[in-house]
């Protein structure tokens, strides 16, 4: 058995004349797991797309499993034993969960018809090995974005693959998944010798989870080395880091305190069908609101219900005192309520809009003379907020998924800054969004606080709610179980309200 299920030597990759790998040597040991690591746009995607056979390198060279390779397209990857699960959700929404397990590798029987129920059985073999319940014949469509993103791991695992790229795989799933996920990881690891390239921006995970790093920064590689030091202790996430950026920047406090004024949302009783239980509070300007707790605890279909993109079964929502009965997104927009929602690429951007009309597609109307859109002064307010935010771009006539996830998110906050929201909901706001980015949008959050602005957040991440919020509300099931004030929110606070403990 080789040493080393993966060498990649000299990598060196450039578009138009942008060089994005410099000469990168990146080395993975059998058997273990590997974090690579990097702000967006540090060349970590790049590399493993060359590695998984998407994009072709300039130079270098790959050696697998002692065998030096060329890698012409994902089949001559997944050949070799790689398999890669990307951060966009690779499945087809309109069929069922066998069938995208065993799309393009599809089970028949003697008589040449599709064997279903082996294609169900294998997949259901799977899902028992990674302790999860999913029904095979469910449509994809139906599934919460964590399960599809289950799918796409147990469809690595059914391929039997000796290397598995995981690029931000628990980004859309709860701490109870995220250790499944990586328990299950840990014994491919062990007892099959599967090898783990691991890319995420938590680096919680990556000190819990992993063995060794690899850090990239602008297209080199700055530093590798083990999570645990010679002396027994692990790595610091402070140290991964300030490698990452260059500087420190989890030390950096985010928090400022600002002016709580009066309140200007009201939510009483509301319910969602089965989802959300009789959930009220009240939303004061200025005032930064967190809602957190674990999967199926109901925050996201609250918020929707309040921006209208949800129905709700019944309850009031007051907005500046007046009573809101909202049936459509559009409803929500007008009386000012803007919503940044949680997956990005499935309902935030537009892909085949450029970043400019991305910026601007909330408030078109202002742009127009008549029926006639003014290009210019659609211009003029994009430069104006891409300023002003920091969104890095060298065109903005240029496609916004040519943009990293951190500037892609600062695109759609824009967009809701130009509307001059009075409640601005942001559901997962630094989801897939590199260490030094998060700081950039929560400074933008704290500033819209400043402003006046009532901002709710919803995450999952505690140190988010942590390092932000004024108030947090926990919940669980459904139902409120919990609210915290700013100097009762702690991670050990919120944990225990969102597994359905009590404070004492």
């Amino acid at each position: 058995m080789a040493e080393y299920a993966l060498q990649m030597t000299n990598i060196v990759k450039s578009y138009s004349g942008v060089t994005v790998l410099s000469n990168v040597d990146f080395s993975v040991r059998q058997g273990e797991i590997h974090a690579l690591l990097g702000e967006n746009g540090a060349g970590k995607t790049t590399l493993m797309n060359i590695l998984g056979g998407v994009t072709p390198m300039d130079s270098g060279k790959i050696v697998l499993f002692g065998k030096e390779v060329k890698l012409h397209s994902p089949a001559d990857s997944q050949a070799e034993g790689v398999a890669f699960i990307h951060q966009e959700l690779n499945v087809v929404n309109d069929l069922m969960v066998y069938e995208n397990m065993f799309l393009g590798y599809e089970l028949r029987n003697r008589a040449g018809m599709l064997d279903v129920r082996e294609m169900c059985r294998q997949t259901e073999e799977v899902f028992a090995r990674m302790n999860v319940k999913i029904n095979p014949r469910a449509m994809m469509s139906t599934l919460e974005t964590s399960y599809k993103q289950i799918v796409e791991i147990a469809k690595s695992l059914l391929r039997n693959a000796k290397l598995i790229i995981m690029d931000e795989p628990t980004t859309s799933l709860t701490q109870k998944e995220i250790e499944n996920v990586f328990s299950i990881m840990r014994g491919l690891t062990q007892e099959h010798g599967v090898t783990v390239i691991f890319i995420s921006h938590k680096l919680t995970e990556v000190v819990d989870f992993c063995d060794s790093y690899t850090v990239l920064r602008n297209g080199e590689k700055v530093a590798d080395g083990n999570i645990t030091q010679p002396d027994g202790t692990k790595i610091s996430q402070a140290d991964l880091a300030r490698m990452m950026v260059g500087k420190d920047v989890l030390g950096v406090n985010v928090y400022k305190e600002h002016e709580i004024g009066e309140v200007i949302l009201e939510v009483r009783d509301l319910t969602v069908d089965t989802r959300v239980k009789g959930v009220s509070f009240d939303l004061h300007r200025g005032e930064i609101l967190g809602f957190t707790g674990l999967l199926g605890d109901g925050k996201e279909e609250l918020v929707r219900a309040i921006f209208g993109d949800l129905r709700k079964t019944s309850g009031t929502v007051r907005l500046k005192g007046k009573t809101l009965n909202l049936k459509h997104p559009a409803q929500g927009k007008k009386h000012g309520i803007g919503f940044l929602p949680s997956n990005r690429k499935e309902n935030a951007i537009i892909k085949d809009l450029s970043v400019q009309e991305n910026i601007t597609i909330v408030t078109l109307d202002k742009y127009c003379a008549g029926p006639t859109l003014l290009p210019s002064r659609e211009r003029k307010v994009a430069e104006i907020y891409r300023d002003k935010l920091g969104i890095k771009v060298a065109n903005l006539k240029n496609k916004i998924t040519s943009l990293s996830g951190g500037n892609q998110q600062k695109v759609v906050l824009s967009k809701w800054m130009i509307a001059n929201s009075d409640v601005m909901i942001l559901s997962n706001p630094t989801q897939g969004v590199d260490v030094g980015a998060k700081n950039e949008i929560y400074a933008l959050i704290m500033e819209l606080a400043q402003e006046g602005m009532g901002i709710i957040v919803t995450s999952g991440e505690h140190q988010e709610i942590l390092r932000l919020c004024d108030r947090a509300i926990v919940m669980y099931h459904g139902e409120v179980r919990g609210e915290l004030s700013r100097d009762e929110i702690s991670e050990e606070n919120l944990m225990i309200l969102s597994t359905g403990g009590l404070l004492h």
